[in-house]
């Protein structure tokens, strides 16, 4: 008597699409779609995503080199929504800064924002000129109380879009030209708290 023939599963079939959300801040624009037996296997999944591709920055050369980190965190039926962890400039696009003639200055700064999110941004610095010693430890200085008030005054989202459009470089840039010529400062790197604890 022949045996009986097992039952072929489709694993494919058996799986679902799930629209990836953008937080709120980006007004719930779709990331991506990804597939999942099950929706929670999709918990803490990351996903990356360039400004250029998230319409932020327009067309500047900058917004095709920042990626931006989300990670999903919630499934409400086929859609998965993220937070954002943080960003990160092309480390390749950076290096277009180092100049013969000019002192970079790399920073980091830890801090709380207002709505008790610890959030660390990582800073570089560009000088008009090769500067002292002297004049690299007072551009620290303000960069780090500059860089901490800005945090801690405003909530998690409303600094983090400070960073992405530029606004907060702009801020630190005005500030800093005060002490010596500066050819550029940017946020090359932030990371909300749970990714650097």
């Amino acid at each position: 008597m022949a045996g009986k023939k097992a039952k072929i599963v489709d694993k494919w079939k058996a799986k679902k699409w799930y629209s990836v959300k953008a937080p709120a801040m980006f007004e719930g624009k779709e990331l991506c779609e990804v597939v999942a037996a099950d929706d929670k296997t999709l918990a803490n999944r990351i996903v990356r995503k360039s400004l250029l591709e998230l319409g932020i920055g327009g067309s500047s050369q900058i917004s095709m080199f920042t990626t931006m980190f989300f990670r999903i965190n919630d499934v409400k039926g086929s859609d998965a929504n993220t937070v954002l962890i943080g960003h990160e400039i092309s480390p390749s696009f950076l290096k277009t800064f180092a100049r013969r003639g000019k002192s970079l200055i790399h920073q980091v700064v830890d801090e709380k924002t207002k709505d008790n999110e610890s959030l660390r941004l990582k800073l570089i610095a560009v000088t008009g000129a090769t500067v002292s010693q002297n004049t690299r430890s007072n551009l620290r200085k303000v960069l780090v109380e500059e860089s901490k008030k800005a945090i801690t005054e405003g909530n998690f989202d409303d600094v983090m879009q400070d960073v992405l459009y530029g606004r907060l470089s702009s801020k630190l840039f005005n500030r800093l030209k005060t002490i010596t010529k500066m050819r550029r400062i940017e946020v090359r790197k932030s990371e909300r708290g749970e990714v650097f604890k």
